[in-house]
C-alpha cells in the first residue's frame, strides 16, 4: 500500500485503485495530474498487479472470492485515512478498468458514510447472477443482479467510452440507475468511438469533486 500528500492534517482523503497490470504508484500519479497536493491518498496493490483473473462480467461464483479479498483492502485502506483524522464523509473511492469496478462495488456495498465515487472506466460487479442468457451488450456474458441495501448519499463520477473494449456500457448504465436508486447523485460521461482510458474530464472531475 502506498500513500501520497499529506499522511497528517489533511481535510480530504481518497482511495484509488489500479487497474489490472497497473500499480500503486501509477493510480497514485493521479493526484499529480489532478493538482491536488493537499488530499491524501492511500492505494493499495493488488498481488501479480491484478484483483481478479478474469473479466469483472465473469459468473459470481468466479468472482466472489477475489472480490472479497479486495474489498478487504479497500476497507484497510480508509481505515488508514480515518486513522489519520479524516472522517469518512471526506473519503473518497476511485480507480481506472478493474480498480474502478472494485472501488463501485465497494462504494455500493459498503460506502454509506463515504463522500462518493469516481470510476474511471469501470462498473458494477454485481451481488449475483441474474436470470437470462449471455447477451451482445454483455460481451458474451450473462446479467448480473445488483442487491444492495441502504443509502448511499455521496456524489457519484462514471466515464466509458461508448465502444470500450473491455467495460460495456450497458453495465455502466445498469450502475448509474443502481447507484441514484440508492440515493447517490450520478454524473455518467459517455465518451465518443473506441476506447479505455482516463480522459481530461475524468481529471476534472476528479479535482472538482475532491475540492468540493
Amino acid at each position: 500500500m502506498r500513500r501520497a500528500g499529506p499522511s497528517t492534517g489533511a481535510a480530504t482523503g481518497i482511495v484509488l485503485l489500479h487497474g489490472r497490470g497497473g500499480s500503486a504508484a501509477d493510480i497514485l500519479s493521479l493526484m499529480d495530474h489532478a493538482a491536488l497536493p493537499d488530499v491524501a491518498a492511500i492505494a493499495p496493490e493488488a498481488a501479480g498487479n491484478s484483483w481478479w483473473p478474469t473479466s469483472f462480467l465473469a459468473p459470481s461464483a468466479q468472482m466472489a472470492p477475489f472480490v472479497t479479498a479486495a474489498l478487504a483492502q479497500v476497507d484497510q485502506a480508509i481505515a488508514t485515512l480515518t486513522a489519520a483524522g479524516i472522517p469518512p464523509n471526506r473519503i473518497w473511492l476511485a480507480g481506472f478498468s478493474q480498480g474502478a469496478c472494485l472501488a463501485t462495488e465497494a462504494y455500493a456495498r459498503q460506502g454509506d458514510r463515504l463522500a462518493g465515487l469516481l470510476a474511471f472506466s469501470g462498473a458494477l460487479v454485481g451481488t449475483g447472477d441474474a436470470e437470462g442468457g449471455p447477451q451482445p451488450a454483455l460481451y458474451g456474458h450473462g446479467p448480473k443482479s445488483f442487491d444492495y441495501s441502504g443509502q448511499r448519499p455521496g456524489k457519484v463520477w462514471l466515464s466509458v467510452h461508448d465502444r470500450d473494449p473491455h467495460i460495456p456500457r450497458l453495465r455502466v448504465e445498469e450502475t448509474a440507475r443502481t447507484l441514484t436508486t440508492l440515493g447517490a447523485t450520478v454524473e455518467t460521461r459517455v465518451y465518443p468511438g473506441a476506447g479505455h482510458g482516463i480522459m481530461r474530464d475524468d481529471l476534472t472531475a476528479l479535482r472538482r469533486f475532491l475540492t468540493s
